[in-house]
């Protein structure tokens, strides 16, 4: 008895000490998202009336799938970019139009996404519509990808117009027949917005603001969305007649992390 006894108290004194270290060792956790600064909004707090389709939470985008760091359909600005385009907005809704919004301020891991995306060449599920005159292998050199994004920064926004009573967009349906995105209206996926010439993130020089193929009724309405913009306070990226940047930007050179959702935001 006396031996077994003794086996028992050194299994007890090895199971103490086994609680010990196991007690003392950090517990891992998970790192906390980043949080939006105070400065950041969410549009509908500011304006509720802009109509919001994100697409990069989606898979209707250029990739064919939804961007990592979107986790909620919303649209994040700076608080004063946010403000101008509700002024804009104020003047359109008169005239019988509102403003339509497809992204906003973006994470910088989306963009990291869109990198990743652009270097695997064997993926062009979504060349159709999106870039179908563009050798893939092109998309850095010609400037549609690139490793940073001044969404990244707040005051950024990429936006259309659409005629009042808004109809709604018809749902994407992956798998289904891709359209060039520089194809007559009729064409082209169903965008509820005015006609621009081209759709959202069409990767082609017909985009560019001001081509000079672009006329008629489509160059009065990118017109008509840039002197609205203008006014308000925004700057056009001259390749894309969809994108704007509210001067003077308050983070000029800081690229932000924080996901897309309520709760980045909460509480601003």
């Amino acid at each position: 008895m006396t031996g077994l006894a003794s086996a028992f108290r050194v299994l007890a004194a090895a199971a103490a000490t086994l609680l010990a270290v196991t007690a003392a060792a950090p517990v891992a956790q998970a790192k906390p998202e980043p949080k939006a600064p105070a400065e950041f909004v969410a549009l509908r707090a500011v304006d509720p009336t802009i109509i919001q389709e994100m697409r990069y939470p989606t898979a209707h985008d250029f990739m064919g799938e939804p961007v990592d760091g979107y986790r909620e359909s919303l649209c994040i600005l700076t608080r004063p970019a946010a403000r101008a385009l509700h002024r804009a907005q104020l003047r359109l809704l008169r005239q019988g139009y509102s403003l339509k919004v497809y992204d906003c301020y973006r994470p910088q891991r989306a963009v990291d996404h869109f990198v990743r995306w652009a270097k695997d060449l064997d993926d062009e599920t979504m060349k159709g519509e999106f870039y179908p005159q563009v050798d893939k292998t092109r998309l850095f050199a010609d400037g549609y990808i690139a490793e940073k994004s001044g969404h990244s920064r707040g005051s950024t926004v990429d936006l259309t117009l659409v005629r009042l009573p808004a109809r709604p967009t018809a749902p994407y349906r992956p798998g289904q027949k891709l359209v060039p995105c520089y194809a007559p209206q009729s064409d082209r996926f169903p965008d509820n917005s005015i006609d621009m010439g081209t759709g959202f993130d069409c990767f082609d020089t017909l985009s560019h603001t001001d081509d000079p193929r672009i006329q008629g009724v489509q160059r009065a309405n990118r017109q008509f969305l840039k002197k609205t913009l203008t006014d308000a306070g925004f700057v056009n990226l001259a390749e894309e007649w969809w994108h704007y940047t509210f001067k003077p930007e308050l983070f000029p050179d800081t690229y932000f992390d924080f996901p897309v959702a309520r709760g980045s935001v909460a509480g601003h």
